[in-house]
């Protein structure tokens, strides 16, 4: 059968996984009548809620005879992991950007990472219905961004097709009537080439997703190199080094069709496929015929840039409300996302309850350590720290730093600029992106734009956008100012009382409600000042028989500061812990008891 191997990349909201929803509507995957939820490939709860694609996702679709075979690939720098990999698999791309937003950091990230291994893309211009769409202009700027990545000139002949995603229809021409997708599939067929498949040579198959199926155990995705697979026969892993990791055989074999995987008896090279029935080979190995001596190439991922501590939740409300929360189940669920995720590093910590995850950012270990929750588990989290590196040369320390991109109204550029200032941030760009907003691009250490996404939106009034490329990295940018105030800390354990609140207003804003159970060293607020303050907030009212109005009003709370896991986590300083459980996320100081405090304190700064 004639096969095409294509992946979808584009920028985060740029509409890519409604472009597939299309795709499989349009060529029958889906019968007429049937039910399919919007963004049918984000399969998984926080994709939904987050409305962002999380996990490379294999689909495929039949036209006019031709299998076309399509991964949809995240948008977020945070998992590049997954879209480095994928683009090993296909013989093509397309390239989706926003009519309106034109291209966008991500965009640069993985095209570059697409003209790099030789793929001629296709553009497709989503969103042309837009009323602020500037399509010529969008058109241009794709072409500069392809010239600056150093297209060959083949790749600068790119074809461009002009989309509504969500309408469901394509056209070449700005003029023609606008029907359906028929374009696309076309120009797909046309100019992606089919894959080069040597089918009389031994099997081969470079492994790019690995997934846990519950009646399947280990499902390895990946395409088919050389040869053909077939159920039952034997075969054997190796390492990247030429290792026998493991011999096994086959025992399922699964094609993607339409959103269903469904079992197939046997598949030629070219196809892509997923295997079930081997115990350790994992994502970047190579599964192949007895007979085979070597590993085929993988693409090396780029380095985490991120480190937080995950340690056992030792604090007096422990174990309430997860059921797993013991550090040998801890462990064994960072070991396994590792195992699929290659982003991610696990590395074990001096002290025996607690170990280091190191990631690309702070949203990628923001959706893992709320995908744990989820699953019942119950976990400290420490403030994320940068990965230095030493120079070889010179033994200068080094530090990631991150290119920004930002989208703001031109009334908000100098508030951004003044605390991008503050973050050691060195602005490279600024140009007027039309409709009274300004983009401004930087160079800014990781490190300074921890915690900086929740300050960002309130400055800009919720409107500002902000996308950040890990950049490379250069020489420590010296310190950088961390968080103003100090916090309120409980004294006493119990449910906090609504009278005790109101009378520490005055300090500063609450994080809790009245009734929240709150412990010795736990965080119920901000102070005004820079210092810590130990407060009591289960004091209740004096009564005595007298009563008169004034003393008997009813108590008016200002609402609290509800913080989500990724602003807590940003905002936590360095002797502060993210207490994170199926169903309270609270803020805590590492040292419970205040003596300890003040002795680490003492330590601190003799050390």
């Amino acid at each position: 059968m004639d096969i095409r191997n294509i992946a979808i990349i584009a920028h985060v909201d740029h509409g890519k996984t409604t472009l597939v929803d299309q795709l499989l509507r349009q060529s029958g995957a889906f019968r007429a009548n049937q039910q399919v939820m919007e963004r049918a490939l984000d399969s998984n709860d926080l994709e939904r809620e987050r409305g962002i694609t999380i996990l490379a996702k294999c689909t495929s679709v039949l036209w006019q005879g031709t299998r076309i075979n399509i991964v949809d690939t995240p948008g977020h720098a945070d998992f590049g992991g997954e879209v480095e990999r994928i683009l090993s698999m296909v013989d093509g791309v397309v390239v989706l950007v926003d009519a309106a937003e034109g291209p966008m950091p991500q965009t640069k990230f993985v095209v570059g990472k697409a003209l790099r291994q030789g793929l001629r893309p296709i553009v497709v211009i989503n969103k042309v219905d837009r009323p602020d769409a500037r399509v010529h202009q969008v058109h241009d700027e794709i072409f500069d961004l392809f010239a600056a990545l150093d297209a060959t000139d083949e790749q600068l002949d790119f074809p461009t097709l002009y989309a509504s995603g969500r309408a469901g229809w394509a056209v070449a021409d700005l003029d023609a009537p606008r029907q359906d997708l028929s374009a696309l599939f076309g120009l797909i067929v046309r100019h992606v080439p089919a894959p080069t498949a040597y089918l009389d040579a031994p099997f081969t198959m470079l492994v790019t997703t690995l997934e846990s199926d519950p009646y399947l155990g280990r499902v390895l995705t990946g395409r088919i190199h050389s040869g053909t697979a077939r159920v039952n026969m034997p075969v054997k892993a190796l390492a990247g080094d030429g290792r026998v990791i493991e011999q096994a055989r086959l025992t399922k074999l699964l094609a993607f069709r339409g959103l269903e995987r469904k079992p197939i008896d046997e598949a030629e090279a070219g196809d892509i496929i997923a295997i079930a029935g081997l115990t350790e080979t994992t994502v970047a190995d190579t599964i192949c015929a007895p007979e085979v001596g070597e590993a085929l190439p993988a693409t090396p991922v780029d380095p985490p840039t991120l480190a937080m501590t995950f340690s056992v939740n030792d604090s007096p409300l422990a174990g309430r409300e997860g059921s797993k929360v013991t550090s040998r189940m801890i462990v064994e669920r960072l070991r396994r996302e590792a195992e699929g995720n290659v982003a991610i590093r696990v590395r074990e910590t001096e002290d025996k309850d607690a170990v280091e995850v190191a990631g690309r950012g702070e949203l990628q270990l923001g959706v893992l350590i709320e995908t744990m929750r989820r699953e019942g588990y119950e976990v400290a989290i420490s403030r994320p720290r940068v990965l230095f590196k030493t120079d070889s040369a010179t033994g200068q320390r080094l530090e990631p730093i991150e290119e920004v991109q930002i989208d703001v109204d031109e009334e908000f550029s100098g508030i951004v600029v003044e605390k991008m200032a503050h973050r050691k941030a060195e602005m490279i760009d600024m140009r007027p992106s039309g409709g009274g907003k300004q983009r401004l691009t930087f160079l800014a250490p990781t490190r300074g734009l921890i915690g900086y996404q929740g300050e960002f939106l309130t400055d800009t009034r919720g409107t500002g956008i902000m996308s950040r490329l890990f950049h490379g990295y250069a020489p420590w940018k010296g310190p950088i100012e961390g968080r103003r105030n100090g916090v309120l800390i409980s004294t006493g354990e119990g449910a906090a009382i609504a009278y005790a609140l109101w009378n520490l207003e005055d300090r500063g804003p609450m994080f809790i409600t009245p009734g929240t159970q709150v412990y010795q060293g736990m965080i119920i607020g901000a102070h005004t000042r820079d210092n810590d303050l130990d407060v009591n907030p289960l004091k209740g009212k004096q009564l005595t028989n007298i009563r008169t109005t004034a003393k008997d009003e009813a108590v008016r709370l200002t609402p609290p500061i509800m913080m989500t896991l990724e602003q807590a986590i940003a905002y936590i300083a360095d002797d502060e812990l993210v207490e994170v459980t199926p169903k309270s996320v609270r803020l805590r100081k590492r040292f419970l008891d205040p003596n300890e405090r003040k002795r680490q304190a003492r330590a601190a700064e003799a050390g």
